[in-house]
């Protein structure tokens, strides 16, 4: 596994030999990091239900589609910590990204063959570099300050990347849904195949711009000069890390539970958003007007986040973990429970919730490792793989209603509350 980082002051990361000018201008480009791999992730809240129209899936097969994005984390977390120990964060940074403009080229050509084969490869490429710059970004952003704040840190740059996740559904709206007969029809109606045939071409354009954007993206982050860590920050050699195990840190192996079950519990609220409120018994809205109220749960999220951070200036992160885990959960069992506008309301509630738990459960998770930082970053990273589980939630949905799906975010931001208030604690910390 790869070496780590070990935590160190701010001043370190200078990258010019003093002030702080490198400092603020890392985070600024990191941030716009954290928004473009939200925005392509989001993308895909409006994408499953477009794809289910084309491919005519159920819920469980439209799930799967989600599941394979997230097995690409599990497959690429470890040799991504591998790569970056060898090459360094920048041009691991500009790897990925180049990764990512790969595939979404490969959905343009997906979209003009109406390959479900390929789009399921193209999806799991881009899921692959974006694997690689969570690896790279998350610790990098958590160390590149003062440790007492990185909770507060990471929260905050996370909150950028809810920033794209809201425009990315208003971009999937408008290029996808909004383009196509299936975005723009009743709840169940039925599609001819000539029909199906030209809404699987709406999504040329968006990856076209998503990829242009992409490689400009690289290009920028490859002429760019970052800091360099200092000698403090080095990765730290084998004879350092004998006696050192990242299973003596409770924080980490609980941490590494949340991350997966805040990670599902996201994404099985967002992902079957559309399709659950778009129910007549719900709120009774086509696909394209449905997507307009999943940018209020994704606004919420970029809200709880901002929120969270500075609540955090005041207030231990680990207790105002626990304020937003109680509030998603009351979310959510509103959605499972009761028909009606008011499920959807919930929903965009439990988004509100759900908000800080992947930046507060990282920072906590990666606390007292030292030259375990980043092997525990990648694990971390790994565990976003929690995601893939999604579709079982749609097994759920085909046999007993979406709304009883929506059990499972519950249960998992139950989790989450049990990691604030006990799990987070560190053992075993290293100076």
């Amino acid at each position: 596994m790869a070496m780590a980082p070990t935590p160190v002051r701010t001043e370190a990361l200078d990258g010019t030999g003093g002030g702080g000018t490198g400092y603020a201008k890392a985070l600024t480009l990191l941030a716009t990091l954290f928004f473009m791999w939200g925005f392509i992730t989001v993308i895909n809240n409006t994408l499953l239900p477009h794809l289910r129209s084309v491919f005519d899936l159920n819920y469980f097969q439209t799930g799967l589609i989600e599941s394979v994005w997230f097995i690409g984390y599990l497959l690429a977390s470890i040799p991504a910590a591998k790569l970056i120990e060898r090459i360094g964060y920048q041009r691991a940074l500009t790897t990925g990204l180049t990764i990512m403009t790969l595939g979404s080229l490969g959905m343009i050509l997906a979209a003009n063959l109406v390959s479900y084969g390929i789009t399921i490869a193209s999806l799991f490429v881009v899921s692959c570099g974006i694997a690689l710059l969570q690896v790279a970004a998350n610790p990098y952003v958590a160390v590149i300050g003062p440790p007492e704040s990185s909770e507060r840190r990471l929260t905050l740059v996370q909150a950028f990347n809810t920033t794209g996740d809201v425009l990315a559904i208003l971009f999937g709206k408008y290029l996808i849904l909004a383009r196509t007969t299936a975005g723009t029809s009743a709840h169940g109606a039925q599609l001819t195949p000539a029909q199906r045939m030209a809404d699987a071409q709406a999504t040329e354009l968006p990856y076209l711009i998503v990829a242009v954007v992409l490689a400009l993206l690289a290009i920028l982050i490859a002429r760019t000069k970052l800091p360099v860590l200092s000698a403090a920050t080095r990765r730290a050699n084998a004879e350092q890390r004998k006696g050192l195990s990242l299973w003596n840190h409770r924080n980490l192996v609980l941490g590494c539970v949340g991350i997966a079950l805040c990670v599902l519990a996201e994404i099985g609220v967002s992902s079957y958003f559309i399709n659950f409120v778009s129910q007549p018994d719900i709120a009774d809205l086509t696909q394209e007007h449905a997507a307009s109220y999943l940018t209020l749960f994704w606004g919420g999220m970029m809200v709880g986040r901002f929120a969270g951070a500075a609540l955090m200036r005041k207030i231990a992160p680990e207790q105002v973990l626990a304020l937003f885990a109680l509030i998603a959960i009351g979310g959510t069992l509103v959605a499972t429970l009761i028909s009606g506008p008011a499920a959807m309301y919930g929903l965009i509630v439990a988004g509100l919730g759900i908000s800080i738990m992947f930046p507060a459960i990282f920072a906590l998770a990666i606390r007292g490792l030292g030259p375990l930082t980043e092997e525990g970053s990648g694990l971390l990273i790994m565990s976003i793989a929690g995601g893939a589980f999604a579709s079982i939630q749609g097994k759920i949905g085909d046999a007993y209603g979406l709304h009883w799906g929506f059990v499972i975010p519950a249960v998992c931001c139950l989790y989450v509350l049990f990691y604030a208030l006990w799990g987070s604690k560190p053992t075993n910390a290293v100076a």
